[in-house]
């Protein structure tokens, strides 16, 4: 699942995983699970993260490998936030090489639209869940809202003129292939994800 920040992918990856009963995996969950594994792999990753440097591809291709190789990843899987750089992408081929076909989905949605979301996102206080567009209180925990320190509306322009520069060239990367897939965003969650949910199983010949 692809598409730029507020773009609402990990959202609709989360509903898509969810209703097809295969993991979403988030980069940002496997990278806090990794630190607190004890592993290499994990180790490095948290000492990166505690020094604020960006993970390198070579430890994010190794920690994906891993979570891709668990038995809840057989049967099929929804990566939010991996690959977002074109090595990581052409890591991810050979990791799925013997698998079924990797479809590609990107969400697009306006600049206008995306600087609006993100400037109006809430999260919880407490425990970091993404607050649902006018709620008041975290759906998991009750805990208070607040605004990311990211969404500042400077800082999201910074983050969508980042993301162009360094992630639209995995959409370019896959856009040639057949099974990637560009959907319409800006419109209800409702109707992207059934949008999303058509353009899968057009791929697949009907099996989404």
């Amino acid at each position: 699942m692809l598409g730029p920040p507020g773009a609402g992918k990990g959202t609709q990856a989360e509903r898509f995983a969810r209703e097809r009963g295969v993991p979403r995996i988030s980069t940002g969950d496997i990278l806090r699970e990794a630190g607190h594994s004890g592993t290499e792999l994990g180790l490095a990753a948290k000492a990166v993260m505690e020094a604020g440097r960006l993970v390198s591809d070579a430890i994010m291709i190794g920690i994906v490998k891993e979570r891709l190789e668990r038995p809840d990843a057989v049967p099929g899987f929804v990566l939010d936030g991996f690959p977002r750089t074109v090595a990581q992408a052409e890591a991810l081929d050979g990791m799925v090489d013997d698998r079924a076909p990797l479809v590609v989905v990107d969400i697009e949605v306006p600049d206008h639209t995306l600087v609006r979301r993100l400037h109006g996102r809430r999260i919880c206080r407490v425990c970091g869940w993404n607050a649902a567009p006018g709620a008041t209180v975290c759906a998991r925990c009750g805990g208070s809202l607040v605004q990311r320190s990211d969404d500042g509306e400077r800082v999201v322009l910074e983050r969508l003129h980042v993301y162009l520069k360094d992630t639209q060239p995995i959409v370019e990367y896959y856009r040639r292939r057949r099974t990637f897939r560009s959907v319409d965003g800006d419109q209800a969650p409702d109707a992207v994800a059934a949008d999303i949910a058509s353009a899968v199983a057009a791929v697949l010949g009907g099996r989404a």
